[in-house]
């Protein structure tokens, strides 16, 4: 599969981290800004799917290649699955994840390991060329720690232990990180998909 994929993100973490996942498919992965797409997209979806499925849509209006889109979120089973599908805008977007991550270990003081239960949740979506639209989904379970550790993630990487590592996912290396993440099993089973639709349109 020849040509190039459009990620509608901005984020350069992000674009590193998808390009090393699907380097064995000979396509280069570029945000919309490297794709000179301008645009604002209010992400109104109440699901993870319906986020990233928009944003994949919004950036296909303005080209013929594949547009691909992730949606992601952190949820914490004590406090109600928050923040879930607002977890980019949790206590505002601007506000950076040392903020973020500080106010969560707070809200989970004396709350013991057994039930700081938590996954990281991400679907993608692809549109194609011709109109199809493909879509994934994947997690990896772990639970929130008590202090930031790390620094080779982003985002809420941080509190995230692994219990099977031992680590949190911004202790990680990246080949492991892409092994077990959800935005990497996620990242995998789309391409699966990708290579049955390139089998079929052969």
């Amino acid at each position: 599969m020849a040509g190039r994929i459009i990620f509608a993100t901005g984020n350069a973490g992000k674009i590193k981290e998808i390009n090393m996942i699907m380097q064995d498919m000979g396509m280069q992965v570029v945000s919309m800004k490297d794709a000179g797409i301008v645009i604002d997209i209010e992400e109104n979806g109440t699901t993870y799917e319906e986020n990233a499925m928009l944003k994949a849509r919004a950036v296909a209006a303005y080209t013929d290649d594949i547009v691909m889109a992730d949606d992601s979120g952190l949820e914490i089973d004590y406090l109600n699955k928050e923040p879930g599908v607002y977890s980019a805008r949790y206590m505002g977007e601007d506000t950076s994840y040392r903020i973020k991550n500080a106010n969560l270990i707070d809200r989970l003081e004396g709350v013991p390991d057994e039930k700081r239960t938590a996954r990281f949740v991400c679907a993608i979506a692809a549109v194609l060329p011709d109109g199809t639209e493909l879509h994934t989904r994947a997690t990896i379970e772990g639970r929130i720690g008590y202090e930031e550790r790390g620094a080779n993630g982003f985002g809420f990487d941080p509190i995230f232990y692994v219990p099977e590592f031992g680590k949190t996912t911004a202790e990680l290396s990246e080949e492991e990180k892409n092994q077990v993440s959800h935005r990497g099993k996620a990242l995998e089973l789309m391409k699966e998909e990708l290579r049955k639709y390139e089998g079929i349109n052969r």
